[in-house]
């Protein structure tokens, strides 16, 4: 199985050398691909000679093409499983394998790392985190536990297949949304999740794209899955 991580990194030269190297020491055998969008900080010069692939986006597209460009380079490098994890250190690289298991018992096509909505979330997040999951689980008819969780897992066939709309933050609901209504299995994994890191998520513009893209599927939300 040739796994790709994708890292989209955007202002995280405080992080991503870190988060590279740890994620080399968890899967040495895994290919690493860190995609630039257009940082000014010198994200890409600590990723570079890393022994990972760099990806350059001359200026700053959002975190949706980060990942497109991403997610396209390791289909194009043979990748079997694709692994997507944030630059700024939030997800452990070490509990990528964990991930991987459901994939490779069998029983999933996307796993997602799972945040717990304690007190270690932001209380300005967990509501959005419990909305958002709960209208992806009606929607989808399975289970949802974080919806809007970047740490993923999934299969070739869902890169491949699943080709979401969206340049920001909308782009990762669009692809489980997508991923659910086109009946592959999504299982949740709970993993830590260190806060603290400054978010790039602009709270007003990005809140209405992630609205919109559950917007779509707005029948699905009043009758549920069928």
């Amino acid at each position: 199985m040739q796994v790709v991580v994708v890292i989209p990194a955007y202002q995280a030269a405080a992080t991503i050398r870190d988060v590279i190297t740890r994620t080399q020491g968890t899967l040495p055998s895994a290919q690493i691909i860190v995609v630039d969008d257009g940082s000014t900080d010198g994200t890409g010069d600590e990723g570079r000679g890393t022994g990972t692939t760099l990806i350059t986006h001359p200026r700053n597209r959002g975190k949706g093409a980060a990942l497109r460009s991403g997610i396209r380079q390791a289909t194009a490098r043979g990748a079997s499983v694709v692994v997507t994890i944030d630059a700024d250190a939030q997800h452990p690289p070490e509990e990528i394998p964990r991930l991987l298991q459901p994939i490779l018992e069998g029983r999933s096509d996307l796993v997602l790392g799972a945040r717990k909505r304690d007190q270690a979330m932001p209380i300005s997040r967990r509501f959005t985190n419990w909305l958002s999951a709960t209208l992806a689980s009606r929607i989808g008819g399975q289970p949802v536990r974080d919806a809007q969780t970047g740490f993923r897992a999934f299969t070739r066939e869902i890169a491949e297949h699943v080709q979401p709309a969206g340049n920001r933050y909308e782009y990762e609901a669009n692809f489980l949304l997508n991923a659910l209504r086109a009946g592959f299995r999504v299982v949740s994994v709970d993993v830590p999740t260190i806060y603290g890191a400054r978010s790039h998520f602009r709270a007003w513009g990005d809140t209405w794209r992630m609205a919109r893209a559950f917007a779509r599927h707005a029948g699905r939300i009043v009758a549920g899955a069928t």
